[in-house]
């Protein structure tokens, strides 16, 4: 479906970046042809890193016109292949589009997308300000991938996501045309929303250069407290009652035993007293400007916490012991990683439905014979399934786990929630998207991007199931 690079398009693109910023080996190449899902490598035939929305426009341009296909590459932190370069091409890595500009009247940002999600946090809060979304990943993901996959993460339960917090985007299209969304400002209703149509669209619609964040003023006091829980399913039952007793945590995380104790190994520095009993933790955070209200709201939280079969609480009592538990929390993906091979899924829920999702899980679980680690965003009902491989044989890997990742999305939409949270659908979900959606729908999705991109040359082969290609 795709056109090879010939010696003149690439003496063309040379011409566009220069020689220093164009690249052929093959270690570049494989380097930017994986991110962090599973261990699938698609390596580019070039490498570009572009360094002005004018490069990225020719680019597109060009590559339109010959019908290669450009992959748009951010962090490579990605959990569902939305940066492979599975039909080769141009691999374009944005990473030299990384300034910040803070506007701190308007409380707003100018953002490039290779900004490392971490260091636009702490830009913000050196001035007095606050950017909620946090995934895990912050250390290096960037705010192109966040936008691309609309990313959330533990302050998602009370901040919203990435897309509260754009308000314009400027966008090279695959035609090499340049917009910009929306405007700089708080309310829109003006013609469609481009902005939150581009959101989430994974590099398959255009290629966003810059982006125009709200900011909210600083946060200055919080309240962490981890609970243990004696029944995993108590836990995630908790979490729907908290709501219910009238408190919005600012982060509500629900972490597995064994997603607990293979971190506890895997990082350095933390150290929990757990008793053999305990099935699960809750990690919970309240945050606000007057610590009387926030006092208030853990009282009631432990009042909630105190109707189930619980262990001691523990409330962080230093701002050390705060940052050792969010580096457990944070370390959870990883940790699960060293230790077997295993799929990652990014199942959501009604939050209320999240005992039910964890029960089915585990029953599917058993019926095709595969483990399974639980952990993720509870109070958004927001729950990553880790599915180890362990002692599995490679037939049963290949054979069975992908029904039982069918079974297990199938009961998520039938429990009125859909295939994912925050991670994406790109190239590994893509053929479950008629679970979510019916025919009409997907026609739709397709009918957007044939609108976008008529040559299917921006990210092909991503969201969309290979049979409505």
């Amino acid at each position: 479906m795709t056109k090879p690079l010939t010696q003149e398009m690439i003496a063309s693109l040379e011409n566009i970046v220069g020689q220093s910023f164009l690249f052929l080996d093959t270690e570049t190449r494989n380097h930017y042809g994986h991110d962090e899902t599973e261990d699938y490598v698609f390596p580019p035939s070039v490498v570009l890193k572009p360094g002005s929305t004018q490069e990225v426009a020719a680019i597109m341009k060009l590559a339109n016109e010959y019908g290669v296909p450009v992959v748009p590459i951010g962090g490579r932190t990605g959990l569902s292949g939305g940066a492979l370069s599975i039909y080769a091409g141009i691999g374009l890595s944005m990473e030299r589009f990384n300034k910040i500009e803070i506007d701190e009247k308007n409380l707003q940002a100018i953002v490039e997308p290779a900004v490392i999600t971490q260091v636009f946090r702490e830009a913000a809060k050196e001035k007095g300000l606050f950017y909620p979304p946090d995934p895990s990943s912050q250390g290096s993901c960037t705010i192109g991938g966040n936008v691309a996959e609309n990313a959330g993460g533990a302050r998602a339960v009370k901040y919203g996501v990435t897309k509260d917090y754009v308000l314009n985007l400027e966008v090279v299209l695959p035609n090499g045309e340049i917009i910009w969304t929306g405007a700089n400002t708080l309310k829109n209703s003006t013609g469609y929303n481009l902005t939150q149509l581009m959101v989430g669209s994974e590099g398959t619609l255009g290629i966003i250069t810059k982006i125009v964040m709200k900011l909210l003023p600083d946060n200055s006091h919080n309240i962490l407290m981890l609970v243990p829980f004696f029944k995993a399913g108590q836990a995630c039952e908790a979490v729907a009652q908290i709501f219910r007793a009238g408190v919005v945590p600012s982060a509500l995380e629900f972490m597995e035993r064994d997603a607990i104790d293979w971190t506890l190994k895997y990082v350095d520095g933390v150290s929990l007293d757990i008793k053999d009993e305990v099935e699960a933790h809750l990690l919970i955070e309240v945050d606000g400007n007057y610590p009387d209200v926030l006092f208030a709201e853990a009282e009631k939280i432990t009042q909630v916490l105190e109707q189930f079969d619980i262990d001691e609480i523990l409330f962080a009592d230093s701002e050390d012991q705060k940052n050792a538990l969010w580096k457990l929390r944070r370390a959870v993906g990883e940790a699960v990683k060293s230790n077997s091979v295993y799929k990652e899924e990014d199942t959501v829920v009604p939050r209320y439905e999240l005992p039910t999702l964890l029960e089915g899980i585990k029953t599917i679980g058993k019926k095709y014979g595969f483990h399974s680690v639980c952990y993720g965003h509870a109070g958004d009902g927001n729950l990553h399934v880790n599915i180890i491989k362990g002692d599995m044989t490679d037939e049963n890997w290949k054979t069975e786990v992908p029904k039982g990742i069918r079974e297990i999305f199938e009961l998520t939409v039938s429990l009125k929630g859909t295939l994912s949270g925050e991670h994406g659908i790109g190239y590994v979900q893509k053929n479950h998207m008629d679970i979510a959606f019916n025919d009409p729908q997907l026609q739709l999705m397709k009918s957007i991007k044939k609108i976008f991109d008529p040559n299917n040359v921006l990210n092909p082969g991503k969201i969309l199931p290979d049979s409505l290609v």
